[in-house]
């Protein structure tokens, strides 16, 4: 891929937002798709009577892992030792990078084919690769669609979805041939002939790839057993076909066992695609026949996150993308407004935990939202997206201007006296309040309207009328 390799340097998200709502043709591919998906997600969830205490078990689940991380990761490694495959350990994305490049360079191959991987996003697993002279091949179809395209993803679950199928017939008319086999001629936009393109292309090169690289929706520390959730068929094929396959996983998508993967296996195809199952779960231990198994647990701050008590929540998420389909900053911004591989209301609390918010667009970020909370009724594990909000907007440091403004209400507020001659002066100065703010505050005023300020004060009022009595 010859383009962006990365989402850092982008602007923040103010500036990102505004450029995308001017653009109409990505927004009605983003309200079609998230509408879809979401009255999808309804039904199938209105079906299960119990649905509520299934959210409930996958959030005491989540959260028992996470305070218990330690001890089953450790779980995890020793199950995953003893059925014959390797664990890497790597603190951040420059040494799962390596680590990744030199198992593949030991195989002496120049090509590995991918399961979808938000793990492998994040760290530009790619491009590490690409430097390396190691040219990694997407299968799942969206992410194809976004590799030919030069493009960057801007969902969780469907990261082509700013894209309409018009558009993916020319990305693969123009630039297929560039990656294997050529799109046929004659290509329609019709969904099924786009996929069978899709499928032609992708068969040539799960044949002749020799390495696989994946991530992994779940890890079982009983039985040291991964599981991928997909809905096409690749996956499998990347996981059972090539002689090498290397898994890179967060650290947190541990689950203790297989019970509590029952739950998540109800939770998640519902709240994602709108199905009552997933179409191709696959599970794998260890090292089988004929393929070498490593296994690469991904740090890369989100024992940092783990750290805070209000943030952690982040790490409850199994990738659903329900938030994102409900979101209406999501719906009219796109994905690419955010500036990281997690976009959405997830990415909003996710990035800024994970990259820090030292720049302008990570501290942008926990202002990407209404707080209108839609994400928090749709996540299957509870997370209370608004409160991270707000938690991580306490941890952004704002303009000077800013502060002493603030400052200066705490002043007031903190004392009695002092609000109450401030709501009497206030309330005698009312005739000369401007309607419209000046300077850098005037994007405020032009889209409220200041409610007028009466005459008197409620406190006024009741001491006046003893109470409201008279």
């Amino acid at each position: 891929m010859s383009g962006r390799a990365t989402f850092l340097g982008m602007p923040a998200f103010p500036v990102n937002a505004a450029a995308a709502v001017q653009d109409s043709q990505l927004r009605f591919n983003l309200r079609k798709a998230t509408h879809t998906i979401r009255g999808r997600r309804a039904s199938v969830v209105a079906e299960v009577p119990d649905w509520a205490e299934l959210r409930a078990a996958g959030r005491q689940i989540k959260d028992h892992t996470l305070r218990n991380l330690e001890r089953y990761l450790l779980r995890l490694e020793e199950a995953v030792t003893r059925a014959g495959g390797h664990v890497h350990w790597a603190a951040d994305a420059r040494e799962a990078n390596r680590i990744v490049a030199g198992l593949v360079r030991a195989t002496g191959e120049t090509s590995v084919v991918k399961v979808k991987s938000m793990a492998t996003q994040e760290i530009g697993l790619n491009e590490a690769l690409a430097a390396e002279g190691i040219t990694a091949y997407e299968t799942d179809l969206a992410e194809l669609i976004v590799q030919l395209g030069d493009d960057w993803p801007s969902h969780i679950l469907v990261p082509a979805i700013h894209r309409n199928r018009s558009e993916i017939r020319e990305i693969f008319l123009e630039k297929m041939a560039e990656w294997g086999r050529a799109a046929p001629e004659g290509l329609t936009d019709e969904p099924r002939a786009l996929a069978e393109a899709a499928r032609l292309h992708l068969r040539e090169r799960f044949l002749s790839t020799k390495v696989a690289i994946s991530g992994a929706n779940f890890m079982i520390a009983e039985t040291g057993t991964l599981v991928v959730l997909e809905s096409e068929g690749n996956g499998r094929m990347c996981l059972t076909l090539p002689e090498t396959l290397i898994s890179v996983v967060g650290i947190e998508k541990l689950l203790p066992s297989w019970r509590d993967l029952e739950v998540f296996l109800q939770l998640l195809p519902r709240s994602s695609t709108g199905e009552r199952m997933n179409p191709y779960t696959s599970t794998w231990t260890g090292a089988v026949e004929g393929q070498e198994f490593h296994l690469v647990l991904l740090d890369n701050g989100r024992t940092g996150v783990l750290a805070d008590e209000v943030g952690r929540q982040a790490l409850r998420c199994i990738r659903c993308s329900a938030c994102l389909n409900v979101c209406p900053v999501y719906e009219r911004a796109g994905g690419h407004a955010y500036g990281s591989v997690y976009p959405g209301p997830i990415g909003a609390i996710l990035t800024p935990q994970l990259r820090g918010t030292t720049s302008d667009l990570d501290a942008s970020l926990p202002y990407a939202s209404t707080l209108c909370g839609a994400c928090f009724d749709v996540c299957p594990v509870a997370i209370d997206i608004p409160e991270v909000l707000v938690h991580l907007r306490g941890r952004v440091r704002h303009p000077r201007a800013e502060r002493l403004g603030m400052r200066a209400a705490g002043w007031v507020f903190d004392r009695q006296e002092r609000l109450t001659r401030a709501e009497r002066v206030a309330g005698r100065l009312r005739r000369f309040v401007p309607r419209r703010l000046p300077g850098p505050l005037s994007a405020w005023t032009e889209t409220r309207d200041l409610p007028d300020i009466p005459p008197e004060s409620f406190r006024d009022w009741w001491d006046r009328t003893d109470g409201g009595t008279r």
